[in-house]
């Protein structure tokens, strides 16, 4: 019962971080409840999508993280864009 708890609070934590660096909770919260302890320090250490330089698609003009090969929406590809079209990080836009 007590690996139980840990589990589910360590999935927790692991989801509430990866939230906040910009992933998702139940990716996070799975891989930190599977993995208690470890988990969350996966989380932690893992890239934060919010400071992620940014760009337009240029068919429908979604904006995309700039390591995107293809769009979500349309499955345009994408090309490397000049660096007049790069937008800031969404962390620094706010």
């Amino acid at each position: 019962m007590e690996y139980l708890i840990v589990c589910l609070a360590s999935g927790l934590a692991g989801g509430l971080i990866g939230r906040r660096k910009g992933s998702s909770f139940v990716l996070w919260f799975l891989v930190s409840a599977v993995v208690p302890v470890i988990g969350p320090l996966f989380a932690l250490v893992y890239r934060n999508e919010r400071d992620e330089p940014r760009r337009a698609c240029p068919t429908c003009g979604k904006v995309v993280p700039l390591y995107q090969a293809i769009c979500d929406r349309c499955a345009t590809d994408l090309d490397y864009p000049d660096d007049s079209e790069i937008l800031p990080p969404e962390s620094v836009a706010r």
